[in-house]
């Protein structure tokens, strides 16, 4: 396709619109001044002063350890949704158990959040950790659903019901067929559920304790009372890291990638 000037002006802007912002972050993270909109000079030192702020590395590490356990058990339970979708025969109640499994897509995040603080408090649980990433897990799980069925979809069954054929059990020809074929959704599921929750406020807001505050929370609080260069490096590092996660999927992909067609190749 050519492109014309109006498809490289419409890229250009809707590139800048996207990424400016996130460049000027970025670029201010290593400004020396306190005033974050007044360049005087680079240094690094924000970063140092973010280093040896305790209430920020506290909040950090209570959001790695809620998106880690969360992202995980949303990949687990996500993939053995999709798996009954797609593979299950149409079992009583499966339009609703699908219904349930995609609401909160669609659902507002307010709703979900209210609904699951009421949860917790009516059976007497006290909120943390742990509500958390019961809540993250929740609206998680239907995002990895959504990306193992796309790949279950367009899986050769044949290549299970070969390894069922010469004496696997159901689980086996699962474990040892199809779990490696659909790797790369489930680990870009896990990413996609790792990064939702490494992002999400609104039910974090709802289902946190006094005990468990996660960064954005931490950081939408320090925000309220202006922003501080601190911050900035913050939001720099919590970039990188995104960034290098979606650098490492697209690598795995692309070499499985490669690696499914050198198959198919030596086949024919």
């Amino acid at each position: 396709m050519r492109l014309s000037w109006f498809n490289i002006t419409s890229l250009t802007l809707g590139f800048a619109f996207l990424y400016l912002p996130m460049i000027i972050l970025v670029i201010y993270s290593f400004n020396e001044s306190r005033l974050v909109t007044v360049w005087t000079g680079f240094s690094t030192k924000w970063y140092g002063e973010l280093l040896s702020n305790q209430a920020f590395l506290d909040a950090a590490w209570v959001t790695l350890k809620v998106a880690v356990f969360s992202s995980t058990l949303a990949t687990v339970l996500g993939t053995l949704a999709a798996y009954a979708l797609v593979r299950g025969a149409r079992f009583p109640g499966r339009t609703l158990f699908s219904g349930m499994i995609y609401a909160p897509l669609v659902m507002p995040e307010v709703i979900t959040g209210l609904s699951l603080l009421l949860l917790f408090i009516g059976i007497g649980l006290d909120r943390g950790v742990l509500t958390i990433v019961l809540a993250h897990t929740t609206f998680a799980m239907c995002y990895v659903s959504v990306v193992v069925s796309s790949r279950l979809v367009s899986f050769d069954q044949s290549l299970e019901e070969a390894a069922l054929d010469l004496g696997c059990s159901p689980w086996d020809a699962f474990r040892l067929v199809t779990l490696p074929i659909i790797a790369p959704a489930v680990i870009s599921g896990w990413l996609l559920a790792f990064t939702l929750s490494l992002d999400d406020l609104v039910i974090a807001s709802f289902t946190t304790g006094p005990s468990a505050t996660t960064l954005p929370i931490k950081i939408f609080s320090a925000v309220r009372l202006g922003v501080s260069p601190e911050i900035n490096a913050l939001s720099t590092l919590m970039i990188a890291v995104v960034t290098l996660g979606v650098i490492i999927a697209s690598l795995i992909s692309k070499r499985n990638f490669v690696r499914e067609q050198q198959g198919v190749a030596g086949r024919h």
